[in-house]
């Protein structure tokens, strides 16, 4: 089924979904069949028109495409207004529930840790959100939160998830600030506890963070995670037991977003389902 066609969409066979986040850029170009040519993922250190150009660059590159050959372009994500060459801006919740389907037709809810945020988004048979509960108050629960314990403890963030499923001790992390539960990670490093024991410490409280928001929104299986955090093997198998439910992860669940975002822009463009 064809849709309709945005009046500023222009003549082309590709489209672009750009996902700002507060620490990486992503972008997805799609074609008319919608499938994704290619993808890149690039590291921001803040959000900057610089580091967004240097993702789509990177898949305009890999695709060996110009910008002129993108019909439509759909900007989300936490610095998606920065993005000027967008046609439009779409919320991140509505992006990556769209991403999430794609990836998984039959997914309910998603997960998804982001830099600056955590949410959980409730999924309709269409792929639209129908509900969702965010925690955006504090950096405690979120990406930042994870590279802030993984800098004091002096460990790759890479690692943590796997270190963290080595751990033989049950220790506690009580604070829900970030700032003071760096000070607890310090004290439980002098007390010379062995670094797996922390890491899954650190894991449990961002799972007890999900699980206080999980009551504000059903959570209803398929599940999957979005966002880089799930390539976080301890995390996710910790919120699988605090949440009680079993998760799903693509290949490469951080472009979930910019996903969404070509999907949008594909409607945009006025091609078939």
């Amino acid at each position: 089924m064809t849709g309709e066609r945005h009046p500023n969409a222009r003549p082309g066979d590709y489209v672009l979904g750009v996902d700002s986040g507060s620490l990486t850029a992503k972008a997805v170009i799609m074609d008319r069949n919608r499938r994704i040519i290619s993808s890149n993922v690039a590291q921001l250190g803040f959000v900057s028109k610089k580091a967004l150009q240097t993702a789509v660059d990177g898949a305009l590159g890999l695709a060996n495409l110009a910008f002129s050959d993108m019909a439509y372009v759909v900007a989300t994500g936490y610095g998606r207004l920065a993005y000027a060459d967008a046609d439009r801006e779409i919320t991140e919740i509505s992006c990556h529930a769209r991403g999430a389907h794609y990836l998984l037709p039959d997914v309910r809810t998603v997960i998804d840790i982001g830099g600056q945020d955590s949410k959980i988004i409730s999924v309709g048979p269409s792929g639209s959100f129908t509900n969702f509960a965010m925690n955006e108050k504090c950096a405690a629960g979120t990406g930042k939160f994870l590279q802030v314990m993984a800098t004091a403890l002096g460990v790759e963030l890479e690692q943590i998830g796997e270190l963290s499923l080595q751990a033989q001790n049950e220790l506690h992390i009580s604070s829900t600030c970030t700032v003071f539960a760096e000070t607890e990670v310090i004290s439980l490093v002098a007390q010379e506890h062995a670094l797996p024991d922390i890491l899954a410490a650190i894991h449990e409280s961002i799972a007890s963070r999900m699980l206080t928001l999980a009551g504000r929104v059903t959570l209803t299986e398929p599940v999957m995670m979005t966002g880089g955090v799930a390539r976080n093997v301890g995390l996710v198998k910790t919120l699988e037991r605090v949440l009680n439910i079993d998760i799903n992860v693509s290949g490469d669940p951080q472009i979930a977003g910019a996903i969404g975002a070509a999907m949008f822009a594909a409607d945009a463009a006025g091609w078939a389902r």
